[in-house]
This record gives C-alpha cells, sequence and structure tokens, in this order.
C-alpha cells in the first residue's frame, strides 16, 4: 500500500483526496510554471517548535529573489505580495480562514490540507462534517483560491511540517483598529485580510478574539 492509500485508510473519519484529485478543482489549483527552489535554502536554516505552529507572514530574505518578483508580476498581476512561512506540529482543524484573493502553499514537507467552502458558511456558522483533507507531497505548490477556507497544515511525520506561504501584503498583520461591525461577515474579521471561524476547542484562538463559527468535531488527521 502506497502512503496516499494508506493515510486514505487511517482517516476514513473524512472525505480524504490526493491533491492531484479532480475534487481539487472546487478548491484551488496545482501552480508547476514557477521554480520555488530559490526559497528552500532559508528555510532550510527554520526551525520547526516542539509544540503549536509559528507563522512569519513577511521574511525579506526571501522576498529578495526573482521567483517573488515573478510572482508579483504575473500570478497576482502587480499587486504587491508577502512571502512568509509557517512551520509546525499541528495535526487538527482548529479554525478556518479566508482571504479576499489567492494564497500559495509551497509544501517543503508532507502534509494534508483540511478544506472548506466559504458558501458552506451560514449565519457565520460551518459545519466541520463539510471538511475535505487533501494530501500535499513535498515539493508541491498549490494556488488557494479566495473562497477555500483553510488554516495551519497538518503534519505527516513525527517531526512536523514546513510550508511556504505566499499571500497579498499585509495579510495577516495586525488591524490598525477595530472596525464598526456593519454586516455578519464583520464579526469575523480577525487581522488584516483574515476572516476567521474558530473551533470552541481552540480556547487559545478564542481568547484571542476569534469568532466560536465552527460546529462539530475538531477534526484531526492521522498519519
Amino acid at each position: 500500500m502506497n502512503k496516499f492509500e494508506n493515510l486514505k485508510t487511517l482517516n476514513h473519519h473524512i472525505p480524504f483526496y490526493h491533491v492531484n484529485d479532480p475534487a481539487f478543482a472546487s478548491y484551488g489549483n496545482i501552480i508547476d510554471n514557477y521554480n520555488f527552489e530559490e526559497l528552500v535554502p532559508y528555510m532550510e536554516n527554520t526551525e520547526i517548535p516542539e509544540e503549536g505552529n509559528v507563522y512569519v507572514p513577511s521574511v525579506a530574505e526571501m522576498e529578495e529573489t526573482a521567483v517573488k518578483e515573478q510572482i508579483q508580476s504575473h500570478f497576482y498581476g502587480q499587486l504587491p505580495i508577502q512571502i512568509g512561512y509557517c512551520n509546525g506540529v499541528n495535526s487538527t482543524l482548529n479554525g478556518l480562514e479566508y482571504h479576499k484573493g489567492s494564497e500559495i502553499n509551497y509544501a517543503l514537507t508532507d502534509i494534508v490540507l483540511l478544506l472548506g467552502q466559504l458558501q458552506s458558511i451560514k449565519n457565520n456558522q460551518y459545519d466541520s462534517s463539510e471538511i475535505k483533507g487533501f494530501f500535499i507531497p513535498k515539493g508541491t505548490a498549490v494556488e488557494l483560491y479566495g473562497t477555500t477556507l483553510h488554516f495551519a497544515p497538518c503534519k505527516m511525520s513525527d517531526k512536523g511540517f514546513k510550508v511556504i506561504v505566499i499571500l497579498s501584503d499585509g495579510t495577516n498583520q495586525p488591524l490598525n483598529k477595530k472596525i464598526d461591525k456593519r454586516t455578519e461577515e464583520d464579526s469575523l474579521l480577525f487581522m488584516k485580510n483574515k476572516w476567521l471561524l474558530a473551533h470552541p476547542d481552540r480556547e487559545v484562538l478564542i481568547n484571542r478574539g476569534a469568532y466560536p463559527g465552527i460546529k462539530g468535531e475538531n477534526i484531526q488527521i492521522y498519519y
């Protein structure tokens, strides 16, 4: 049994797919026309925390590269972008976020992404039974559409995971000020260009002001 088939067996509690499966087309797109290897040397010197995850939105060294200029010019249509990373040992859903624009993830380790669709949020509530899991092999870059709900990757080994994260510049940075709530969605705004629903079990997010909008199981991924 190959790695993916074994993972699918271990995670039969959710719909589970390889990123090459046509099911991924509703959530994103595989990116194969940019060379992300230029970013790898920096990532080799980053550490994986023993607990939780670490997310750095913007790294100057990775942004001073040819691939950054190519992605900014072509993929994002000359909008300013940031390149950062997320390293960690996560294996549960915990929350779901979305941005107004696509996100690029480049996997430096095998990972699983737990994904949902923005259209499934009703009255600021999302049922975790609608989540799908996608196996992303090491060395794969994916675009996650702006309508794709996502959060931190899930690890595929005891060592944890490493992922490069590319977004519109300023995304996931602290808000300048609280906003006057005009719509239901405004309650979900957590950081700049980051709307977030947290699972009630994830108290650390709730205590930081995240909206407790996920009902159902806090899904865990096994490997």
